[in-house]
């Protein structure tokens, strides 16, 4: 039988985060210093976090490059769905060294949640020109292959066959694409877009340069179009689709027919 996430937040603490230190990639370790048996930086600052509150269907981690840092670098929160399966709830994956926009956050400090409640307009607009893509605070790590190996590696030894997640942003589907994901739901809509960006499609015709977001050259790329689709050029709100992998196995899936990312 799979192990339930009930299950995992009830072991011991020594043994839970021996588990658990699986989700969490080498990479990410050694490139802040952190040492993989203690979680202490050089400083003598424990930078990795696990929260696993008992009764409860969830569990967290979190790694700070320093623990006084605004944004962790890794935050993973794997969750049990109605259904008793195992799903990513939500992951940040951030540079913390590289320039913060401020998009999750208004001009009077309320929380946007990530553009999706209110947006900041110039954040996001000098986010875009940096080169990020909507939901992003800060560069990323580039570190999608490694955090997938984990992932697959972890729910394998866990008993898990599958693992489902919820990706925020049009751009996020289209990288766990890459990944090996596959749809329970939402690819019709992905192809539907994927085909009205191309030009002579009804979305294509729709990027007439009337906000910075809607730039003619945005079908070309994953980030311009994900930016169109954050600033409402869809008939409907972005609805995440629910997308799942097979532990050990890559989906084949590919919605984008554009020219890059």
């Amino acid at each position: 039988m799979p192990i339930s996430v009930y299950e995992i937040n009830k072991m011991p603490e020594r043994e839970r985060e021996r588990l658990l230190s699986g989700l969490i990639p080498a990479l990410f370790l050694e490139r802040f210093s952190i040492d993989p048996e203690s979680y202490l930086n050089p400083a003598g600052m424990r930078c990795v976090k696990f929260v696993c509150p008992e009764e409860m269907p969830f569990f967290q981690i979190d790694l700070r490059r320093d623990p006084a840092d605004r944004d962790p670098a890794y935050f993973l929160d794997v969750s049990t769905s109605p259904y008793g399966q195992m799903e990513i709830s939500f992951i940040i994956v951030n540079d913390p060294g590289s320039e913060r926009f401020d998009i999750d956050v208004d001009e009077n400090g309320q929380d946007t949640y990530f553009g999706t409640a209110r947006r900041n307009l110039p954040e996001e607009i000098r986010a875009m020109e940096a080169g990020l893509a909507p939901a992003q605070v800060r560069k990323g790590l580039r570190a999608l292959r490694d955090l997938i190996a984990c992932w697959d590696d972890f729910f394998g030894r866990t008993g898990h066959r599958f693992y489902f997640l919820e990706p925020l942003s049009y751009n996020s589907a289209i990288l766990y694409e890459r990944g090996g994901f596959q749809y329970v739901q939402g690819k019709e809509k992905m192809e539907y877009i994927d085909r009205e960006f191309r030009p002579g499609g009804v979305l294509h015709a729709r990027l007439d340069g009337s906000t910075p977001f809607r730039k003619p050259e945005h079908w070309r790329t994953v980030r311009g179009r994900s930016w169109a689709i954050h600033d409402g050029i869809l008939d409907e709100p972005w609805q995440s689709p629910k997308m799942y992998k097979t532990v050990g196995l890559n989906g084949e899936v590919c919605t984008f027919t554009g020219e890059g990312y």
